[in-house]
């Protein structure tokens, strides 16, 4: 596929979908994901857990939604000075199993389930975060809403995902490497046909950054921002419930 098409459409059930390859390629995520990022990912997810401000909290509950393997809960239960406790909540369990051991224990919790259907009451969380999960919400703005719906005033939702370069130059780069290496590569290691075909469809699909902002205003946060990581390769957004 040439590094200007199109990559393949979403699969139709993207909810069951998502589910069923994330438990299938959870043993590989985590080497996958720091050897196709060349490790960056890991800086990424700190500066991430910066912009939650859970300093102004440090005793307080965050909330890790599309926790994955915990990596995210990890970065933040490991900050110097943070004595809270994190709510790690994913739908593929095996996924959450591969981090039970990446924070202090008594730190994070564990709870199987979907973002767009969050087993919390209103106004439970100091802040949230998500890492690479909105995008594969199957309904978008859906999933901003029920964040805001479980934080608390004057809380912030962080969320760290890929975007499309503004660079001409690097676009083309970058686009090649996500539609021609990354599936072969992702293929190779985590041995599954589709995974890593489905990540650059579902960042083609993604809104751009000033569009995710709108979409943040319309769930309700305040003053939506961003900015952009690695050369536009990634996007951290905020914003106030």
């Amino acid at each position: 596929m040439p590094a200007g098409t199109a990559p393949p459409p979403l699969p139709s059930d993207k909810r069951r979908y998502v589910r069923e390859v994330f438990s299938e390629i959870a043993p590989r995520y985590d080497l996958l994901n720091h050897l196709l990022s060349l490790n960056i990912d890991r800086s990424w997810r700190r500066k991430a857990v910066e912009r939650l401000d859970w300093d102004l909290r440090p005793g307080g509950v965050f909330l890790d939604a599309c926790a994955g393997t915990l990596d995210l809960s990890a970065a933040l239960a490991g900050r110097p000075g943070f004595r809270g406790r994190i709510a790690a909540a994913d739908f593929a369990l095996p996924m959450l199993r591969l981090g039970r051991t990446k924070s202090p224990a008594g730190v994070v919790s564990q709870t199987v389930a979907d973002t767009l259907e969050l087993p919390f009451a209103g106004a439970t969380f100091d802040g949230a975060m998500v890492a690479f999960g909105v995008r594969n919400l199957d309904d978008l703005d859906a999933g901003l809403a029920e964040l805001n719906r479980v934080l608390r005033p004057g809380a912030r939702l962080v969320i760290l995902d890929f975007t499309t370069p503004r660079s001409a130059t690097l676009r083309v780069a970058y686009l090649f490497y996500f539609r021609r290496i990354l599936p072969v590569l992702g293929r190779l290691v985590s041995g599954h046909p589709t995974a890593y075909s489905y990540l650059p469809a579902s960042v083609t699909d993604f809104p751009a950054p000033e569009a995710l902002e709108e979409r943040l205003s319309r769930a309700g946060f305040r003053d939506p921002s961003h900015t952009l990581l690695t050369g536009g390769i990634a996007a951290i957004h905020w914003g106030i419930r």
